[in-house]
């Protein structure tokens, strides 16, 4: 079924209480899942075996400490025993809603990721009933706020799909998710938005983590990492650049005037032979716009 993999913080304070809720959520998915908690910050070798997940310790990091994710996606791979994998941040919770929804692909290589929730949540969930977890649901539809269409926090694919050949990115540091969907699309890749019928939850927490930080949230030195690894900024996609939504039992073509708009601004960038084609009907069409506001404009 499904190998969950996640690079935790470690296990103090409001993290230790957010970690635990979402690594729980994640044990109860399926009884073919599997957990993968790598790295060796304090308490996750602890956290591990409490919920029965796999331990790997060994990553790479940067001089800040912070783990990279090239090895941690090898690594994933090499050691996951079903074949989906599913990388996820370490304060997501989920629902038994993305077991469906994996189940509903049908492609042999896809992506599939959608948006979440963002919620304020200060103490341990009891997960031990589907009327607790419902009860749950229903507090984040009442008191949860949709997150950004760039925000993405989980990301469900093949195993030994080539998206797993990622550069190293400091986790947990902007750019490097809406990179893996530039990627998957260069890669001629379906990128599935399955928000309608994935809802996730993140417990809100704040940035007091990041090293040499820079303003607010994330922002620094390892932010800059990250975006000299992306290179040219065209390469940032959020879930606009999806070709497909999941909506309940129907997988359907990304269609309407917003995800029209946008495969036609990045055709040149997924497309670059096609550049200097792209750019002539672009001016063709520019000119077209402005001759019908002049003949609007004179009648």
């Amino acid at each position: 079924m499904l190998s969950l993999f996640s690079i935790p913080k470690p296990f103090q304070g409001a993290m230790e209480i957010i970690q635990k809720n979402a690594i729980e959520s994640w044990r109860l998915l399926h009884s073919e899942c599997e957990v993968f908690l790598f790295g060796d910050e304090w308490g996750t070798e602890k956290a591990a075996r409490e919920f029965g997940a796999i331990h790997i310790p060994n990553v790479v990091k940067n001089e800040f400490g912070t783990p990279l994710l090239q090895k941690v996606f090898y690594d994933a791979n090499k050691s996951a025993s079903y074949p989906l994998l599913c990388y996820l941040n370490t304060d997501i919770i989920l629902f038994k809603d993305i077991i469906n929804a994996a189940d509903r692909i049908h492609f042999n290589n896809f992506l599939m990721t959608g948006q979440r929730w963002d919620m304020e949540i200060n103490e341990r969930i009891d997960f031990s009933s589907q009327e607790r977890q419902m009860r749950l649901y229903q507090l984040m539809l009442k008191t949860g706020v949709r997150g950004a269409k760039s925000a993405l926090d989980y990301f469900l694919f093949p195993r030994n799909s080539r998206l797993i050949e990622i550069p190293a990115f400091a986790v947990g540091r902007p750019g490097w998710d809406n990179w893996f969907i530039f990627r998957a699309r260069q890669l001629r890749i379906p990128v599935i938005d399955a928000t309608d019928s994935v809802p996730i939850i993140h417990q809100n927490h704040d940035y007091a983590h990041v090293p040499a930080q820079r303003g607010k949230q994330w922002e620094g030195p390892e932010a800059d990492w990250n975006r000299n690894l992306i290179g040219d900024q065209n390469h940032i996609f959020t879930l606009l650049d999806a070709t497909h939504v999941l909506q309940g039992i129907h997988i359907k073509t990304a269609i309407g005037y917003r995800y029209i708009r946008r495969r036609w601004q990045t055709l040149a960038i997924l497309f670059p032979q096609f550049g200097f084609f792209i750019k002539i009907i672009s001016k063709i069409l520019n000119l077209f716009k402005t001759l019908s506001a002049v003949k609007m404009k004179r009648n």
